[in-house]
């Protein structure tokens, strides 16, 4: 009863955003006219069409990494587990690709508010077409970069998955991840990339989500993993249940990350080059860090290992890829799988928390690196638009770096913390322990992804 009075209450709050945005977008479309005709007369011609297709084809990558995540956390849990785990991601790729339409990408990127949030003046798309909006993408329709926003808008949230794995109510899990959205991600969003955003307007560098994605979603993983508390059993929840799967998996994020790293230089040009160069070095060294921790600490490399370190690098590079050299990605992707193996194998041990899937070990760690190392490696050189960090002269940047880095954590986990609360005490978080025993697949969809000869 209590499952579905929530439900509806969603349900109501979906179609109360819809009837705001039909209701509002006569008055919308008027006060956007001027301005969206003053862009589409002045930028109509400047639509380059090399620039689209590479951003049509990252848009389509970046995508794909929503499910590649499913299989990769889907390989990683309990057999019981997996389809509970594919469909929380497949669930976000329609929920929040609405409420990206809707208003989340107005709150993250519309018409600045005090440095803090975009309003709602982009409501329903009021105001993006086709032409290009410079002050974003001067060279691709406005339309195509709130597409690839959304695609980040979509895994984002789908990474905290791993740290609440095998114990959420799907229902829970639903209203808190609209919440987290509208909440935590839109207005983070806009700090950094939106225009006037006060971390924008600070210096802070962050060229494809070290911040907005991956610390975000890293510090949320982390109250999410303090509230709902451990698995039945943990540490004794055993190995990893279909590892072809997980591998896969992390396939799928690395053939994606190239379009989430080097389609954020919004060109087909030389930036994409070096964000696609940064990207794979970063992912292939510490892939192979992680293998020979693993043949030091335990005498034999592993395959999880090895996954669990491409995915380190891939988050590490990600706000640097754009700003930083080849040799750098691979400084970066080294330490980046050193840094998250102890905090994996030792400091999650020592201290008993249960990251079920090292959502905050991996992503929240390594996008920390990854922030700090921007303010090391940063150069000009490679990007004019960027600014030179402590090795090329100049220290301030490792400051706004490091302050970046600590409101983006401080933000997300506060708030996420408090959302959290709030949606245990009004719907609550966690299945029954007899639930949890038989499994999220059974239990809350009624499925199973095996016969019971399977």
């Amino acid at each position: 009863m209590r499952r579905r009075k929530w439900l509806l209450v969603l349900s109501v709050l979906i179609l109360a955003s819809l009837a705001f945005v039909v209701a509002a977008g006569p008055a919308l479309a008027d006060t956007a006219a001027p301005a969206s005709a003053a862009i589409a007369k002045a930028a109509t011609s400047a639509v380059d069409t090399g620039d689209t297709a590479w951003m049509l084809v990252s848009t389509a990558l970046v995508m794909l990494m929503t499910p590649g995540l499913a299989f990769f956390y889907g390989g990683l849990v309990r057999r019981k587990n997996v389809l509970s785990i594919m469909m929380q991601c497949f669930i976000l790729m329609s929920v929040i690709s609405i409420q990206w339409v809707l208003f989340g990408y107005s709150l993250a990127f519309g018409p600045d508010h005090a440095g803090l949030i975009g309003g709602l003046s982009w409501a329903g798309l009021h105001g993006v077409g086709l032409a290009p909006n410079p002050d974003y993408a001067a060279t691709i329709p406005a339309q195509l970069y709130m597409l690839f926003q959304m695609m980040f808008a979509v895994i984002t949230p789908a990474l905290i998955i791993g740290a609440f794995a095998e114990r959420i109510k799907f229902s829970a899990f639903l209203v808190f991840s609209v919440l987290w959205a509208t909440i935590v991600y839109d207005p983070l969003a806009h700090w950094v990339w939106g225009v006037g955003g006060v971390l924008r307007q600070f210096g802070a560098l962050d060229f494809a989500g070290g911040t907005v994605v991956h610390i975000n979603a890293g510090m949320a993983a982390l109250a999410a993993a303090l509230i709902i508390g451990k698995r039945r059993g943990h540490p004794d929840t055993g190995p990893p249940h279909n590892l072809p799967f997980a591998i896969l998996g992390a396939a799928l994020l690395w053939f994606g990350w190239f379009g989430f790293n080097a389609g954020s230089a919004l060109t087909s040009g030389g930036l994409a080059t070096t964000a696609f160069l940064a990207t794979h070095l970063a992912a292939s060294a510490a892939a192979g860090v992680w293998a020979l921790l693993d043949y030091i600490f335990s005498k034999r490399p592993t395959a999880l290992g090895v996954i669990s370190g491409a995915v380190a690098g891939l988050v590490a590079i990600t706000p640097a890829s754009g700003f930083v050299s080849p040799m750098a990605a691979l400084a970066i992707g080294a330490i980046a799988s050193l840094v998250c193996y102890v905090m994996v194998v030792v400091v999650k041990t020592k201290l008993g928390y249960d990251d079920s899937l090292d959502a905050f070990g991996i992503h929240g760690i390594g996008g920390m690196i990854g922030a700090f190392a921007t303010g090391l490696w940063a150069t000009k050189a490679l990007n004019p638009a960027g600014a030179n960090g402590l090795f090329h002269g100049n220290a301030h940047q490792l400051l706004v770096q490091f302050v970046a880095l600590l409101a983006s954590a401080a933000y997300s986990f506060v708030l996420s913390f408090g959302l959290l609360k709030l949606v245990d005490k009004v719907i609550g978080l966690r299945v029954s322990d007899d639930m949890e025993r038989i499994g999220l697949d059974l239990t809350q969809h009624k499925e199973s992804a095996y016969t019971q000869m399977g």
